[in-house]
């Protein structure tokens, strides 16, 4: 099969465990469209923070993950030629860091230790919202650049509970809005696609007229396991984090133990 498909910078948004990149994978693959992404947080936070939980990453750090993200995706989208497929957009590196400033860092604190965060950044939070603005500010004049359109996948599967996503309901509900508020303000032109991976690749051929490089199923085949692959890595890297911070914790109280009882021992010895 050959492709003659129309030249459309096009980008595939939707929050946390819409589908988008397995949308977006199967996409390229029927298309022969390229497909462009960034890394996740939870792939960029490894490099950046060894060790860390994105749950425990200040407004700062997430601030840089997300200038990061922003960068790379930025850099892999000005290389591409002619038409592409992106996994997600510009938008989302702003939005989920506005969306985590109303609803608290970590989406899943219990109210207690959400109160004490609250309090902690309290005397930093219109600082930290002017530079948030400002960081929106930038990526809506990238996004408004770069896409033509946007396809937008709505909440409609479960939140993938992995141990290792900060995201609640709430926290999905609220990043869907304001990522069409923001589309709505732009006035970039979306389309609500929603549906199994298959109708959502039918109804967006049915939308340009794209046409196909392959069959279906194998596409969608070949996308779903390119993903799981992903996921399992990052899934990995996680669980090893987790592993060296439980050690690093009891190396910590291990070492606090020892310090507490030299002295006495120290005492003893000179006696």
């Amino acid at each position: 099969m050959t492709s003659q498909n129309p030249i459309l910078k096009l980008a595939v948004s939707g929050t946390y465990s819409t589908g988008k990149t397995t949308t977006t994978e199967a996409l390229s693959l029927w298309t022969g469209i390229p497909r462009t992404h960034a890394q996740t947080m939870r792939e960029i936070l490894p490099e950046v923070f060894p060790g860390k939980a994105l749950e425990d990453c200040s407004p700062a750090e997430l601030f840089q993950l997300g200038l990061i993200r922003f960068t790379e995706r930025a850099v892999r989208e000005s290389a591409m030629e002619g038409s592409f497929i992106s996994d997600g957009s510009s938008l989302h590196e702003w939005i989920y860091g506005k969306a985590r400033m109303t609803v608290g860092i970590n989406p899943n604190d219990t109210p207690v230790r959400r109160a004490i965060r609250s309090v902690a950044v309290a005397p930093y939070k219109k600082v930290i919202h002017d530079i948030n603005e400002a960081f929106g500010s930038v990526v809506k004049r990238h996004a408004k650049k770069m896409y033509q359109e946007f396809i937008h996948l709505p909440v409609e599967f479960p939140l993938v509970k992995d141990g290792h996503r900060p995201v609640s309901e709430k926290f999905r509900a609220l990043s869907d809005r304001l990522l069409l508020q923001n589309l709505d303000e732009l006035g970039i032109k979306y389309h609500i696609v929603s549906g199994t991976i298959e109708q959502r690749l039918l109804r967006i051929a049915e939308i340009y007229g794209f046409k196909a490089v392959m069959p279906l199923e194998q596409a969608v085949s070949e996308a779903k396991a390119r993903v799981a692959a992903l996921h399992q890595a990052i899934e990995t890297d996680a669980q090893a984090a987790a592993l060296h911070r439980q050690l690093s914790s009891r190396d910590k109280r291990m070492w606090q133990r020892g310090s507490r009882s030299r002295p006495e021992e120290d005492h003893r010895a000179s006696g």
